[in-house]
């Protein structure tokens, strides 16, 4: 049998990921999540020439003694290793690189890693399993509880980099990780074709800063929930995946090429961002997101960050920072177009953003989202006059957000936005205002403001149309303000009962 051949029985083998990882599809090459899960396989062993029950092998399922060695013995090609119930204690990686069709699953299994102290560092990994230089093919990895309760553990569970053909399902982390070493997972999937699926890996528990750990000094802020770095080139997606707090950052694909999508889960209280993402195209979908907590003393802790990129998208969201310590939503330089759909965002009293677009950003799409916000900052925040077009529609913005130390709920510098279907209520003291526009060749429409101060100012905005808005402050306000150095407005079939006030 030729290598060709074997590749393609390999993949008629593995049908968990066929229609579980899409590729880039539809218009502008959207990441599509669509179906994204993984069927169930009746017979494990048809798929593998051999397969190992690692007890029979010689493991020892109590915990007593370490298992590597014997994993060592029997990892293969081909080669499913069975872990039947029991513990299993691990004090070393074990490392396998450029292989083909290997599995690992656990019925009823833990493994027990040792304490920093006793295990064999300075490479803290359960499992290396391929490597940038030596990726593997075909790998499943699943059915594990990892028991990290003891002190002063925590650990990689595993560290995959695979050409094609990456599951890893049904993985929990117990307790927290407070041993200053590298955090849960690392994947990379290498092969621009290639295909990963991370389903249903739990660790909710954490990571504290490495200057709380025996490892100070040695890394900076401590443990990555998942990470994904620049050897990644194909698709991966994460789908129903859970963690709590981590010192760096929560999920952070640092790539630059391959496709990342997020499907379901929840991500809290990281630092920097509890799901932080880079790559040619990324999609962040039905996961719900939390900043409630700073357990790390992080500068900043924003839900969503995009740091670059072609494409992402947004949808079906659910954030929720009552202890706000960055912005909801960040889309940084140079992210080249973005569209957020379907979310709902609540932020706390505390003067951090809905959404922000940096000025540096491309066009942006924000359809049906809702921003309760109760701190004094942007509903959303659109910066930079040489930032690109942004489409909003059917933005719902509530809360009781002051007017001091930002005014406006929305607040935009860019040119040629349109701005439909608004509904922003704002009642905050301190003079809250609606929406402020400094730029130019806008539209808004259909949209109704009832705000304590001024709804609508145009602040050196020029080619603007209002129509069919209503705008109504509650305080000794007007309508509509527009200042002296703005140009052209046209003002259409509007309802301003505080009246306009035009400095021009």
């Amino acid at each position: 049998m030729t290598a060709k051949d074997t590749h393609g029985r390999k993949w008629s083998r593995r049908q968990y990921l066929t229609g579980t990882v899409a590729g880039v599809a539809g218009i502008g090459g959207v990441l599509s999540l669509s179906g994204v899960g993984s069927a169930t396989d009746d017979d494990l062993a048809t798929q593998y020439e051999t397969v190992v029950d690692i007890v029979d092998a010689g493991a020892d399922p109590t915990g007593s003694e370490s298992i590597t060695s014997v994993l060592r013995n029997h990892v293969g090609d081909d080669t499913l290793i069975e872990f039947p119930e029991g513990r299993y204690y691990m004090d070393e990686q074990l490392r396998f690189t450029g292989f083909e069709n290997v599995g690992f699953v656990g019925d009823g299994a833990t493994i027990v890693p040792a304490n920093y102290h006793e295990f064999d560092g300075p490479q803290y990994r359960l499992f290396r399993l391929g490597t940038s230089e030596r990726p593997g093919r075909n790998l499943r990895f699943e059915g594990f509880d990892i028991d990290q309760t003891a002190a002063e553990t925590g650990i990689r569970v595993i560290n995959a980099e695979v050409e094609d053909g990456l599951l890893v399902r049904n993985v929990r982390v117990h307790g927290v990780h407070d041993s200053g070493t590298w955090g849960p997972g690392l994947f990379n999937v290498t092969d621009p074709d290639g295909d990963g699926l991370i389903d249903c890996f739990h660790a909710p528990d954490g990571a504290v800063h490495v200057d709380e750990t025996p490892n100070a000094g040695n890394m900076w802020r401590g443990a990555t929930g998942f990470g994904i770095n620049q050897h990644h080139r194909g698709t991966l997606v994460f789908e129903n995946c859970i963690l709590g707090g981590f010192p760096d950052n929560g999920l952070y694909a640092s790539n630059d090429t391959g496709r990342i999508g997020v499907d379901g889960g929840h991500y809290q209280n990281s630092g920097t961002a509890s799901i932080r993402l880079s790559g040619t195209t990324g999609a962040i979908r039905n996961a719900t997101l939390t900043v409630d907590d700073d357990p790390h003393d992080s500068a900043g802790q924003h839900a969503i960050r995009l740091d670059r990129g072609e494409e992402f998208s947004i949808e079906g969201v659910e954030i929720d920072v009552p202890e706000p310590n960055g912005d909801a939503i960040r889309v940084m330089n140079p992210v080249d177009e973005t569209t957020i759909s379907n979310t709902e965002i609540s932020i706390g009293a505390q003067p951090n953003n809905g959404i922000r677009l940096d000025p540096e950003t491309g066009p942006a799409v924000i359809d049906d989202v809702a921003v309760d916000i109760d701190g004094s900052a942007n509903a959303l925040r659109l910066l930079g006059s040489d930032g690109g077009a942004v489409e909003v529609s059917d933005l719902r913005v509530t809360g009781d957000a002051p007017g001091s130390t930002l005014r406006h709920a929305i607040f935009c510098e860019r040119h040629a936005c349109t701005f439909t279907g608004l509904d922003v209520e704002q009642h905050g003291t301190t003079r809250r205002r609606g929406i402020e526009l400094r730029g130019s060749d806008y539209r808004l429409a259909d949209s109704e403001f009832e705000t304590t101060d001024t709804p609508i100012v145009l602040n050196g905005a020029s080619d603007v149309t209002v129509e069919n808005c209503s705008a109504a402050p509650t305080a000794d306000a007007y309508s509509l303000r527009i200042t002296s150095d703005s140009g052209g407005v046209q003002l259409s079939a509007n309802d301003f009962p505080a009246g306009v006030r035009d400095d021009r």
